[in-house]
């Protein structure tokens, strides 16, 4: 599974963006999908993650309220919607298809994934 994550972009605080993961050479549509970032000089950490169907999602803390992950199978799509965009929302957001249908928030749950986008946010 090749994929490739878009979306990102250079906002203000306050603003809202939507990321799109999209997958090539074959179908995701039996795996999980996550979201990660990093930041610069961070590791990377867990932003969400949707089972295979879209019933189950789970969010770190900081996102909850905030993000929502959502996913259309017929697409081969994964969406991250980011609202209230904040300074310490920046990094680079990175999607990953899961080794089953259900994932967790550590990297080794997650067997490819994709280039990464720049979401920056400005104060």
């Amino acid at each position: 599974v090749q994929l490739q994550a878009s979306g990102g972009g250079l906002v203000q605080t306050g603003a809202s963006l939507r990321l799109s993961c999209t997958a090539s050479r074959r179908t995701f549509t039996n795996n999980a999908v996550g979201w990660f970032r990093q930041a610069p000089g961070k590791e990377r950490e867990f932003v969400a993650v949707i089972s295979w169907n879209g019933g189950t999602t789970t969010y770190t803390d900081s996102v909850k309220g905030r993000f929502a992950i959502s996913r259309d199978n017929a697409k081969n799509t994964v969406y991250l919607q980011m609202n209230t965009l904040k300074p310490e929302d920046t990094a680079v957001y990175y999607c990953a298809a899961g080794r089953g249908s259900y994932a967790g928030d550590k990297t080794r749950d997650y067997a490819y994934w994709g280039q990464g986008t720049q979401v920056t946010v400005s104060s």
